[in-house]
């Protein structure tokens, strides 16, 4: 082996310290785990980066080609020439896809620090390399199995001979020197091709089963003619009684040199599918946007008065949840969707009473002010940042307890994150353009693979999140007809269309400042495609009213409580019935305020039916009273008791005669409200004073609540504030580490500090501030915590040492007791 160039790197560490501080930055932008805390210095940058937790995020953010290559340089030869990395990729007779894909790849690699040293001397991460290679017990996609010499070395020196010399070679004196031997055999093509040429063809047959994996075979203990054949060539070698693998250089010769059957540098492109008019698509998303609101809108004014009850371990019941989405007219999974969008959103949350339940927030009342376009905004803008994720509601969490609505174990962090690239993907077509599906999760697999194979038919979770995003933002209006809407185009920001395109990043997501941006842009784009509310419906003598579109909402509140919603769609039909109107009348309305309410709101003359409605129910309204007995009912006219008295349903109420106009019962009076108002009555509650009371429906909202957090994916992308200081952390921290010094007679090792007595000490730190030089002490602070610096001492008294720190780039004071030692810098 030739003797390693002066310029390459002798580790990881010295090869970061070559770095500069751009490409610092680009490390620790792309693995922010490195940077929490700030490393002290280079070297322990490096000691970080090597470590299984920090290799494992990293390779799991690596795009399918960059782990394809990581793959192949964990089955090459430790250091691997660039030449003999592309050989593996690229096979034998080349790959002009590889060959041009493979030097951004490398450079990737190396950014992300996976890979160190130059070209002729690459070097996996030790900790990826031990992750990725092959083993018996974690096979590599590779399908590749042991090398000769891993395979060969608990085999007898006698057997290792007889295997060399049934190979055509020349015996040797050590086994060392048979496996090199047998090693150069299988590596050489030409040889290689003679001896397989003499091959039964069952031989043949078995090693073409095995070419591409797995390369593990089972034997028995007296092997067929054709698997002798191999066994005694070791183009079949034993690894345990009955087992037999295929060493991974036979492998590399059958395939052709390639350490992959099928290599992916390119990633696969996302076409549309489907072209439509940019007008029809912002229309169409512009429809789903406004059903959005009003699905949110009717969610939360059916719980208005106090939701469904928290469940003990938190989240809503089935029943509920089945319940809820009945009232919407929705698939059970569509209303969890709707739900858990509310609930990110701060717009419900539980009111944390005793008797615990859901309902509206404050929140909620201050978004109703807004404008409908802004009430999107801020609806797609938590929809695209939420870690909660509604569709693995129904399924089981990892201690096999069902996952509810509103219930814990719902976030995942990777969801922003496929949500944006998803959106990405959408934004690169042209307008208009719609992809199928199966392209956007091919896509989005070329770019997260999983880096084993899966266990069962199950798609991993962010195939998972990628089905849901592109049917959560149709239902929502980010997309219409499978296409990017203009205003969900602007919910993204500025787009790079290249974006992701196989850099094994991860796209970067918004900031708050630049969500915010992005939502009031997405807000004004969408404003105009909304329908203006309307003040007037369409009364009819059917005892309905037709809402031709969106109804301002004083109008729409008024009407939801003297009519029902009968049918929803374009145009809303109400129905007018004896129990909406006496809704209204418990309001507090009158029957005046109703006949002036309708006739200035109807496009059309009130019918006949519908006043003579009003007026019959106004009429009876009140007639009779109920108060506190428990309760009472007081009525003067007494053939109206008697005829309570006598009806069977009044049984459960348990009434009884105080006097001929009044009767008692045991329950509470809003019970026996209900009881007489279930018999087909009409009455009124009074006060202690005999006035009527008004029930007004006082809606129930929780006290202020904030919406829930992102959980994050690990520590937080770094700003450019904090990489420009952390860098200069780690420099200064370095250039203290390995400043060189003057050899004392006693060297130190690794990060062990100097060692000096108090008197020297003081005299080195004296004669440094009378001739201006830098020396190197180690200083322990008032927490314990150890540290060496290279410090200009300015000045010391009283028991202290004033110095420029070098390390800090700054003036500071250091208390003479706590610095362990110091030692002089060499002078160059």
């Amino acid at each position: 082996m030739s003797p390693e160039a002066p310029s390459s790197p002798r580790s990881l560490a010295e090869a970061l310290r070559a770095r500069d501080d751009a490409s610092l930055a680009a490390l620790l932008r792309g693995r922010p785990d490195l940077i929490t805390p700030v490393p002290s210095d280079l070297t322990q940058l490096a000691t970080r980066a090597g470590t299984r937790a920090s290799v494992l995020r990293a390779l799991e953010r690596l795009d399918r080609f960059a782990l394809q290559t990581a793959q192949a340089l964990a089955v090459a030869p430790d250091p691997a020439p660039y030449d003999t990395l592309l050989g593996l990729l690229a096979g034998d007779d080349g790959d002009e896809a590889v060959a041009a894909a493979l030097p951004r790849t490398v450079a990737a690699l190396r950014e992300q620090a996976l890979v160190w040293g130059e070209d002729d001397r690459l070097r996996l991460v030790r900790t990826a390399r031990e992750l990725l290679a092959p083993s018996a017990q974690h096979p590599s996609p590779t399908g590749l199995g042991p090398t000769v010499r891993e395979a060969t070395s608990g085999m007898s020196p006698g057997r290792m001979q007889e295997i060399v010399a049934r190979a055509g070679l020349r015996s040797t004196h050590d086994s060392v020197s048979a496996v090199t031997a047998l090693t150069g055999l299988f590596t050489d093509r030409e040889k290689m091709t003679e001896l397989l040429d003499g091959a039964p063809e069952a031989a043949r047959e078995v090693l073409s089963r095995l070419m591409w994996g797995p390369p593990y075979g089972q034997v028995t203990a007296d092997p067929a003619a054709h698997l002798r054949w191999l066994l005694d060539r070791g183009l079949l070698l034993p690894t345990a009684p009955g087992t037999v693998v295929l060493p991974r250089e036979v492998a590399l010769h059958l395939r052709g040199g390639r350490a992959h059957r099928a290599p992916e540098p390119l990633p696969p492109a996302v076409e549309p599918s489907a072209v439509h008019s940019p007008q029809v698509v912002d229309a169409t998303a512009a429809g789903q946007a406004f059903t959005a609101l009003a699905t949110v809108e009717e969610l939360l004014k059916s719980w208005n008065q106090g939701g469904p009850a928290v469940l003990r371990a938190g989240g809503l019941s089935v029943r509920d949840l089945k319940r809820t989405a009945v009232a919407l007219d929705l698939p059970e999974p569509v209303a969890a969707f709707w739900i858990e969008l509310a609930y990110a959103a701060g717009l419900l949350a539980s009111d944390g009473e005793a008797d615990e339940r859901y309902a509206p927030t404050p929140g909620y009342d201050t978004w109703l002010e807004r404008p409908p376009a802004e009430r999107w905004a801020h609806l797609a803008g938590t929809w695209l940042t939420a870690t909660r994720t509604a569709g693995l509601i129904g399924g089981r969490d990892a201690k096999d307890r069902t996952l509810s609505a509103l219930g814990p174990g719902l976030d995942r962090s990777a969801a922003p994150e496929v949500r944006h690239r998803v959106l990405t993907l959408l934004a690169g077509l042209p307008e208009g353009g719609a992809p199928s599906a199966e392209a956007v999760l091919a896509r989005l697999s070329w770019e997260r693979p999983l880096r084993g194979p899966q266990r069962d038919s199950t798609e991993d979770l962010r195939t998972r999140l990628a089905r849901w995003t592109l049917t959560e933002c149709e239902s929502l209006g980010v997309t219409g007809r499978g296409a990017l809407s203009a205003q969900g185009r602007a919910l993204l920001g500025p787009v790079d269309a290249a974006e992701g395109s196989g850099s094994g990043t991860a796209p970067d997501l918004l900031s708050p400042a630049e969500l915010a941006t992005a939502t009031a842009a997405a807000a004004r784009l969408l404003a105009p495609l909304l329908p203006e509310p309307l003040d007037h419906v369409l009364l009819q003598a059917d005892l309905t009213a037709v809402a031709p579109g969106p109804l301002r909402r004083p109008l729409a509140d008024v009407l939801g409580v003297l009519a029902d919603v009968e049918s929803k769609g374009g145009a809303t039909v109400y129905r007018f019935t004896p129990g909406s109107v006496r809704r209204a009348l418990d309001a507090g309305q009158t029957a005046a305020d109703l006949h002036a309410f309708l006739a200035e709101h109807s496009r059309t003359p009130v019918p006949q039916p519908l006043a003579y409605l009003i007026d019959d129910v106004a009429r009876r309204h009140g007639h009779l009273r109920v108060g506190a007995a428990s309760s009472y009912v007081r009525c003067d006219d007494d053939a109206v008791l008697n005829e309570i008295l006598a009806d069977k349903r009044a049984a459960a109420l348990r009434l009884r005669r105080l006097a001929p106009t009044v009767l008692a019962a045991p329950c509470d009076p809003a019970t026996l409200l209900e009881g007489l108002r279930s018999m087909g009555y009409a009455p009124a509650a009074e006060s202690a004073e005999g006035d009527v009371l008004i029930a007004r429906a006082d809606a129930h909202r929780t006290p202020p609540r904030t919406a829930p957090e992102p959980v994050p994916d690990g520590p937080p992308p770094p700003d450019a504030t904090l990489l420009t200081a952390a860098i200069r952390a780690i420099r200064a921290g370095d250039l203290a580490a390995t400043a060189p010094r003057k050899s004392t007679g006693t060297e130190l090792t690794g990060g062990e500090l100097p060692r000096t007595s108090p008197a020297d000490t003081l005299a080195t730190l004296q004669a440094a501030v009378l001739t201006g030089d830098a020396v190197w002490i180690g200083y322990v602070n008032a927490e314990g915590a150890a540290s060496q610096r290279v410090v200009a001492p300015v000045r010391v008294e009283g028991g202290f040492v004033t110095a420029y720190d070098h390390t800090a780039d700054e003036v500071r004071t250091y208390a003479l007791h706590r610095i362990t030692g110091v030692a002089e810098l060499a002078e160059d």
